[in-house]
């Protein structure tokens, strides 16, 4: 399955956390950090689940940090 590449960046201290909200919603996308020291993450979304992401995004966007890259 091919999936749909999505790239971040966020405050460093938060990518464990948003690792997890991620894993809690099974199948929709996962996270990959590119760069650790500047927050650069990259989302692999699963076809159909873009807007159910980026909703989840939008939500956490206002307690961290998102910008996306």
């Amino acid at each position: 399955m091919e999936t749909i590449k999505k790239y971040y960046r966020i405050e460093r201290k938060e990518i464990c956390f948003l690792k997890f909200i991620f894993e809690a919603y099974d199948g929709i996308a996962m996270l990959t950090t590119l760069d650790s020291d500047s927050g650069v993450v990259m989302f692999h979304i699963a076809p159909g689940c873009e807007d159910d992401v980026e909703m989840i995004l939008q939500d956490l966007q206002h307690n961290i940090m998102i910008e996306e890259v």
